[in-house]
């Protein structure tokens, strides 16, 4: 088999587009996907110029029809999918429990769960056409401590990333397809953006929550993600590794 191909949304910035430059430099063919095209255009072009072999695929990872038509276009221009990295996601806003819409409970959970569901069901026929495959999904601190303030339902969410990665671990076993999701605790990108900009000191002080003293970077996410994809994590399947300097114990 030529060359391995990867699949990973929402890769126009943060840890999706150094995920997608940590595989195309390790190697992969990369695909990226997202819904700025301009931002698209732009990553495509500094992955090229470094000399990544990669393509940039425009959809709504909450589209399952727009999903399946777009991974089945990939699968068959390829001959198969090697790793899908489900990255795509994000808070989506804030809000209580007790105050929460119906509309934005959803759209949280379609953001988070189901792009998740609807990228790995369509990738599967095309994960099975290769050897060692892997998904690979993006899951959060949140998913373990319920989210800040206004954050619940994201946390729920991204906890559901985490069982729908055992999940598909067990179910795919049998056809070699290893499942596996990093956890990220707080890394500095744009997903931080606001509060940084608007509360710094705020910011700041969330190193003080992590047992290693700063915040992570996209990077070190990137890193954890190639070496599950890689043969090096042959034997792992099913785990969910938390990369947030030892965040989830506190201080």
């Amino acid at each position: 088999m030529s060359k391995k191909v990867a699949l990973i949304t929402g890769a126009t910035g943060g840890i999706g587009f150094q995920v997608a430059k940590r595989l195309g430099n390790d190697g992969y063919t990369v695909v990226l996907n997202g819904r700025d095209d301009e931002k698209g255009a732009a990553c495509l072009a500094e992955l090229k110029d470094a000399g990544i072999d990669a393509e940039y695929v425009s959809f709504d990872v909450t589209d399952d029809e727009a999903v399946n038509k777009h991974v089945a276009a990939i699968g068959d221009k390829y001959g198969y999918i090697s790793v899908v990295v489900n990255n795509a996601g994000g808070l989506g806003g804030r809000s209580s429990m007790e105050e929460m819409s119906t509309e934005f409970y959803r759209s949280v959970m379609a953001l988070n769960v189901d792009s998740a569901f609807f990228v790995s069901r369509a990738a599967i026929p095309y994960l099975k056409k290769t050897t060692g495959g892997s998904i690979i999904n993006c899951t959060s601190n949140a998913g373990w401590n319920a989210g800040g303030p206004g954050a619940g339902i994201y946390g729920v969410s991204k906890g559901a990333v985490h069982v729908l990665t055992r999940a598909l671990a067990k179910e795919l076993a049998a056809a070699g397809i290893r499942v596996n999701a990093v956890s990220p605790g707080t890394i500095d990108t744009p997903f931080h953006a606001q509060i940084k900009a608007t509360k710094p000191e705020v910011f700041a002080s969330w190193k003080d929550s992590i047992l290693l003293g700063r915040l992570g970077e996209p990077e070190e996410v990137a890193s954890v993600v190639a070496f599950l994809a890689s043969d090096d994590a042959s034997f792992i399947t099913a785990e969910t590794i938390q990369i947030g300097g030892g965040q989830a114990l506190g201080i």
